[in-house]
């Protein structure tokens, strides 16, 4: 049985607690569909367990799709985001492949998630798929390998880009600019030509996509490549 262990957030804000954040449902839901219809087994991670709040903003026209909206009316499936796992309850050995979801709250819980770190190195050194899609890439910054290389040096990613969180207007409000950290630590950034079209980018069992509506594509990637 192949196995997809799914991390989300556990923040519901920015630093200024007035703008709220959380979960892009659709990241999470379009992957959970393309990974369901093969027959997947998959597990919801986040770095504190529990309760995931989601995005306000992903819950409102015009992101909120016809799978976001199944899953935000599925009372089974909203429970599944009431009671994650941590990831100390987690055997990076039970799972093929981590999928990052974003939302711009995982800037804050996801870089430095040690628990989180060590089920990515875990599954990236047997030989394991490492995904994220959009803010998602924060949680691979800081992953080391046991060699003490950063997972990203020297790999092509993907990710939400500047441009797209000026375009978005919240450039003012990130604790940090995503895409020029990852170009620090040595990875490959692209981008697609235009902003927010679905782009995704494959690097051996490493593949990230850029944006809420390059979920579906970065998950059929992965699926392919399992």
């Amino acid at each position: 049985m192949t196995r997809i262990l799914h991390v989300v957030t556990n923040v519901a804000h920015y630093d200024d607690a007035s703008h709220p954040t959380g979960l892009w449902l659709s990241e999470l839901a379009h992957a959970w569909e393309v990974f369901d219809k093969r027959g997947f087994e998959q597990v919801i991670v986040s770095p504190a367990g529990g309760h995931v709040p989601l995005e306000p903003r992903s819950v409102k026209f015009p992101n909120y799709d016809r799978t976001a909206k199944a899953w935000h009316a599925d009372p089974a499936k909203m429970a599944l985001l009431e009671n994650t796992e941590s990831p100390d309850e987690i055997d990076s050995a039970d799972f093929d492949a981590i999928y990052f979801t974003g939302g711009h709250a995982v800037m804050y819980d996801f870089p430095d998630s040690e628990g989180v770190q060590r089920i990515t190195r875990e599954i990236w050194e047997r030989g394991g798929i490492v995904s994220s899609v959009c803010h998602g890439y924060c949680g691979l910054l800081n992953t080391r390998l046991s060699d003490g290389s950063l997972l990203v040096a020297g790999r092509k990613v993907t990710g939400f880009a500047w441009q797209e969180e000026v375009l978005a207007r919240v450039d003012k409000l990130v604790p940090y600019n995503a895409e020029e950290e990852m170009k620090r630590r040595g990875a490959l950034y692209e981008k697609a030509k235009i902003p927010f079209v679905s782009y995704a980018v494959v690097d051996g069992t490493l593949v990230t996509g850029q944006n809420p509506a390059s979920a579906k594509e970065t998950a059929e990637k992965v699926a392919a490549l399992l």
